[in-house]
């Protein structure tokens, strides 16, 4: 007779060739990150970034992601006696990454800071919190943002400043004014326009009260409606305005915020994007009447930024599962990083990672110069922001599904993780203008504010004579920008990306990394996917960069 005990038949589901879990690992172990964070005069903030690192790669916050996005938000429009209530409801997963986000500075901590390098330090933080979930950086991204905005009306900073730039996260519709901390929101697009704000329909009507209007209309993108305040575009008499909007007024009632639904989104789905109508809802005004655009547009700054952040964390966590993986599975009689083939990808991967790395701490140290009075850094900050934006959100999904791509079918399940980080791609190129509206601001800034060219090519001045690829890339920018139209805006910003990127890297890492990246990306010794760097003699020093990008785990 045939035994069929238990342990016998289970020899079918031994599980063998397969990498073991990630976590614990450390976030912040990115030499290019770490170096960029000292560079940009952050350094003395390595000792927390590192802390957060440990933090994000850690079990506990893997898990309080996985959950968060797993469980996503629930709209609850009226209570059971049928009061409405516009509340939303998040997983505990979501309100512990919020709690460590709030704490860590990631919202408006820095405002409040006088270090110089402030601004660094909270990217270096979210390149590395940014392993975990980023549909909780949308608020902490938005609260960041509405700092600068809010400072053009005094009165209203003085009251919420502080609140807004707290490191406690106090969740909750009450009074604003009795909370421990406070987040804000933004609501600019309507249907109609979208990045066409002007369009907007909402209106503003004053009240008997100086400075207090109401509004009537409808969002279509309100991002984290649980905020405690939002900064509203709408029509006023004299045109596009800023308004402050509180969740809850002053006298404790609910303000006028009715959430019509939330968005069936591709990707952030652990985020609440909502579409909110208004209808006498109370709001004050910021800025002048008419300035609205200019009123927001230092918000739009900082949260482009933002986006490149994200881009560049997302890449960055993609590479170091996808080097995990091929660490640990075989094929074909060798384990998979051992194999030249999947080398060069890898090694492709790590240079576009460290390429968006180092820029992303780059736009942040002139961010942080830029409020500290710097003009020429506020030049800079001005157009390569927009540049960097446009470029390094572009490649993220690429990026990413390249990552994914090496865990083969495995990458495909819902279980490893991949899926959830290739859906938030492409929603970093979308937000804050898609690429078509960042390419044409650039357009518009190298018009409007000519200093901003003389500050780029200063920039790539600075690594003249290093690499003659270079140095032809930088000498057909100059032709080209004296040509430049709106039809190949494009590729216009997309050669000003490269060519910085270049700069920093020849400047700033290694002969490998900066040799390598020069010859894809400038000297056309390059295919048209990743992976097909130059091989043999001569050919990218892949092991180099394999080298620094990832560490044995």
């Amino acid at each position: 007779m045939v035994s069929t005990l238990p342990h016998e038949r289970s020899g079918t589901h031994d599980v063998t060739n397969q990498a073991p879990p990630l976590a614990p690992y450390d976030a912040s172990e990115d030499t290019a990150l770490l170096e960029g964070l000292r560079r940009e005069g952050a350094g003395w903030a390595e000792e927390d970034v590192r802390r957060l690192g440990l933090l994000a790669g850690g079990p506990q916050a893997q898990e309080w992601a996985e959950l968060a996005n797993r469980h996503e938000p629930e709209l609850r429009t009226h209570d059971r006696y049928g009061h409405r209530v516009d509340e939303v409801d998040f997983h505990p997963g979501w309100h512990e990454l919020m709690r460590v986000a709030v704490a860590e500075g990631q919202a408006g901590a820095p405002w409040a800071d006088a270090r110089p390098g402030a601004h660094v330090a909270r990217t270096a933080g979210g390149l590395v919190w940014g392993h975990t979930d980023a549909g909780h950086g949308c608020p902490t991204s938005m609260t960041y943002a509405a700092v600068p905005a809010l400072r053009r009306e005094p009165e209203l900073a003085k009251v919420y400043e502080p609140l807004l730039t707290s490191r406690h996260y106090d969740p909750g519709l009450r009074v604003p004014t009795g909370k421990r901390g406070l987040l804000a929101g933004m609501g600019m697009t309507e249907k109609q326009g979208g990045s066409d704000v002007r369009t907007n329909t909402t209106t503003a009507t004053p009240t008997a009260e100086p400075g207090v209007y109401t509004l009537r209309g409808h969002k279509w993108f309100t991002s984290a409606p649980m905020c405690d305040v939002f900064l509203v575009l709408a029509q006023a008499p004299g045109g596009l305005s800023c308004f402050l909007v509180p969740r809850v007024l002053p006298d404790g009632s609910r303000n006028a915020f009715r959430i019509q639904r939330l968005k069936d989104q591709l990707g952030n789905r652990s985020n609440a994007s909502a579409e909110p109508e208004f209808d006498g809802t109370v709001a004050w005004l910021v800025g002048e009447e008419g300035q609205g655009v200019k009123t927001i547009i230092e918000m739009v700054n900082c949260t482009r930024l933002d986006c490149v952040t994200m881009s560049a964390a997302l890449m960055r966590k993609t590479l170091v599962e996808a080097g995990h993986h091929v660490r640990h599975r075989s094929a074909f009689g060798a384990r998979l990083i051992d194999q030249p083939l999947m080398r060069n990808v890898l090694a492709d991967l790590a240079l576009e990672s460290e390429a968006a790395t180092t820029l992303t701490l780059r736009l942040a140290g002139a961010a942080d110069r830029a409020v500290r009075g710097d003009a020429r850094e506020q030049a800079f900050r001005r157009i390569a922001t927009a540049v960097g934006k446009y470029w390094v959100t572009k490649r993220g999904p690429a990026f990413t599904a390249e990552a994914l791509e090496c865990l083969g079918g495995n990458g495909y399940v819902e279980d490893s993780g991949m899926p959830r980080h290739y859906r938030e791609a492409p929603l970093l190129s979308i937000w804050e203008g898609s690429g078509n509206v960042n390419a044409l601001d650039v357009l518009r800034a190298l018009t409007r504010e000519p200093a901003t060219a003389d500050v780029l090519f200063d920039e790539l001045a600075a690594a003249r004579g290093a690499d003659a690829r270079l140095d032809a890339a930088v000498a057909a920018l100059r032709v080209r920008l004296s040509e430049g139209t709106e039809g190949g805006a494009r590729r216009l910003v997309e050669r000003m990306a490269l060519a910085l990127q270049a700069s920093l890297l020849v400047r700033y890492a290694p002969p490998a990394i900066a040799d390598a990246f020069c010859a894809t990306r400038l000297g056309g010794d390059w295919g048209h996917a990743f992976g097909t760097l130059p091989d043999g003699p001569g050919g990218a020093d892949v092991d180099g960069v394999l080298g620094r990008a990832l560490t044995e785990r």
